[in-house]
């Protein structure tokens, strides 16, 4: 039989993304929260703020959400 995945909530996701943006490294949040690294990466990706000329604040998931 297989392990199943874990599953993290978004809040759990954007938290440690908010981490890595402060400073810590993939290698010290992978270790500290038992997160794979191609997860992490796909998080840090996908959860990471960029600024737009506008001054406002978006991630590349909130970008292809569809409602």
């Amino acid at each position: 039989m297989g392990h199943a995945s874990p599953r993290y909530t978004e809040d759990f996701k954007k938290s440690v993304v908010a981490l890595y943006s402060n400073g810590k490294t993939q290698t010290q949040l992978c270790t500290e929260y038992g997160v794979s690294s191609s997860a992490l990466s796909r998080w840090i990706k996908a959860y990471s703020e960029v600024k737009t000329e506008d001054g406002s604040v978006m991630t590349a998931k909130s970008l292809f959400r569809i409602n």
